[in-house]
């Protein structure tokens, strides 16, 4: 009974319930067991004696996170399991397990046993067509997923292929004699994925009131690129859910933004707000990436937005780190209008200036949305700051005593390596597509830029524990980032 409740609790005990357990999928081709049906076979299967066995108890945080490392994409999308199982399959267990069950079923059909052959092939049925039995024989035609349990006197070595391939998804009917690429398996499953999320969010945001409590919990493993700019303006608060509010706010508040402009960016000059523009001026270039942030288009387009929150916005003001900010919400409101592979390099040239100005709004009040949260960060002394290092500081050392212990040993201080974490929320330690993925869950959570990114922090010193325990020498060239905190791992770790 014990261990009943235990299995409930957040710790979970039993790994069949962990994210990423593969678990039976039964489609068209392979229905749900029907004991009405299907008796006789549950009478002539043999039942294999089992022993309780006490589920382990996972005492510490990393095992616990070792075995949730895949729980960022946990959910109902079960595709994406699936594709990675198919991913590891090779051709010889594909090739071996297909044999073995068409081996199996021609026997319990009465049916000789198909031979190998490089000719020979398997004609996958129809996906649409659940298979009829024979005439007569109501017995089951059982799936890859459960021909292990009908062969009990296969050896120990020919169950392990067996167990690897209850993940084989039904499109991955191989060809025998021939050859199985994993990665067009992979890709396949991973774009019905990827389609079947993006008609979720369509339908969601369709509807004349989009339930924005529905949105974010979609959203939180990850937003589809052609809905992420919507999807966005939503999370933030800029755009209301009634759609046909939407395109009469968006227009106030663009019409807003250019009268701010207008009013107050002559000003820049002036003795009073000189100093403001020109740490601006002197910012951006340092911004990345740098193919985009150089382009002069878009350098007056940050100076302005920046500018314009600094004097509107006098409790704070200018604070370097404000900057990084506006990067991921322009990039992904100009990818709305242009095709880019990567976003380190899009090119906004050729983006009429009328959409441009749009943009250049939107990400104004979306990031202005984002610091009114953590506008305490950028005050006089940023407490903000200090208070979240702290807090980063007491929950390594509940959840990783031994990393924590081991920084205060070699004198060093979250300060020196957290601030700019929390300055930046990380923009300056990972990829710019990794920051608007990690953005993407970050607004789905209610303080997702204060709280949460607490977490996020924690996670990156748990999962690179083994690196910061072995470093001895936190102040060597080699630990820093080119000079930009003491962290004891390189650029390529990341």
């Amino acid at each position: 009974m014990a261990s009943d409740g235990a299995r409930k609790q957040f710790w979970k005990r039993s790994n069949s319930k962990l994210p990423g357990s593969i678990q039976h999928v039964y489609g068209a081709q392979h229905p749900p067991f029907d004991p009405l049906l299907h008796g006789t076979l549950l009478k002539s299967t043999a039942k294999m004696p089992t022993t309780p066995v006490k589920a382990k108890r996972v005492s510490t945080f990393q095992e616990f996170e070792s075995n949730t490392s895949d729980a960022w994409d946990a959910g109902e999308d079960d595709d994406e399991l699936l594709a990675m199982a198919a991913e590891s399959l090779n051709s010889e267990v594909v090739m071996e397990t297909a044999n073995r069950v068409l081996r199996n079923h021609s026997q319990r059909q009465g049916r000789p046993t198909l031979q190998e052959g490089p000719g020979l092939q398997q004609k996958p049925r129809p996906e649409a067509e659940p298979p009829s039995p024979p005439s007569g024989d109501l017995r089951l035609v059982k799936s890859v997923s459960e021909s292990h349990t009908s062969c009990p006197a296969e050896s120990a070595s020919d169950a392990a292929p067996l167990q690897r391939s209850q993940s084989l998804p039904h499109a991955a009917t191989v060809t025998l004699g021939g050859t199985s690429d994993p990665g067009t398996l992979s890709s396949s499953a991973l774009s019905e994925r990827e389609a079947s999320r993006l008609d979720k969010f369509k339908q969601l945001l369709a509807g004349p009131n989009t339930d924005l409590e529905e949105l974010r919990k979609l959203s939180w493993s990850g937003i589809p690129k052609p809905v992420r700019p919507m999807t966005w303006k939503l999370l933030s608060g800029y755009l209301p859910a009634n759609v046909d509010r939407r395109p009469a706010t968006l227009q106030r508040k663009q019409k807003e933004y250019f009268a701010f402009i207008e009013h107050y960016y002559d000003s820049r000059n002036d003795e009073v707000h000189q100093d403001t523009y020109r740490q601006i001026h002197i910012d951006i270039p340092r911004m990345s990436p740098e193919a985009l942030i150089l382009q002069p288009k878009v350098t007056e387009i940050f100076e302005r937005i920046l500018f314009i929150w600094a004097i509107r916005h006098p409790a704070s003001g200018y604070v370097q780190g404000i900057n990084d900010l506006v990067t991921p919400f322009f990039v992904v409101f100009i990818c709305e209008y242009i095709e880019a592979e990567e976003v380190d390099t899009v090119d906004v040239s050729g983006v009429p200036a009328e959409v441009l100005r749009n943009i250049e709004a939107d990400t104004y009040w979306c990031m202005s949305k984002l610091l009114d949260g953590i506008q305490d960060n950028y005050t006089f002394a940023q407490p903000g700051i200090q208070m979240k290092v702290k807090m980063l500081e007491e929950l390594v050392s509940r959840i990783d005593e031994q990393v924590h212990r081991h920084l205060d040993q070699h004198e060093v201080r979250y300060l020196q390596f957290a601030f700019r974490w929390m300055n930046n929320l990380l923009m300056r330690e990972v990829p710019l597509r990794c920051t608007i993925r990690l953005w993407d869950t970050y607004q789905s959570e209610p303080e997702g830029f204060s709280h949460f990114h607490l977490y996020v922090c924690a996670a990156f010193l748990v999962r690179w524990r083994k690196e910061i325990l072995e470093e001895k020498d936190f102040q060597h060239p080699v630990s820093c980032r080119a000079g930009r905190g003491a962290w004891p791992y390189s650029e390529s770790s990341l």
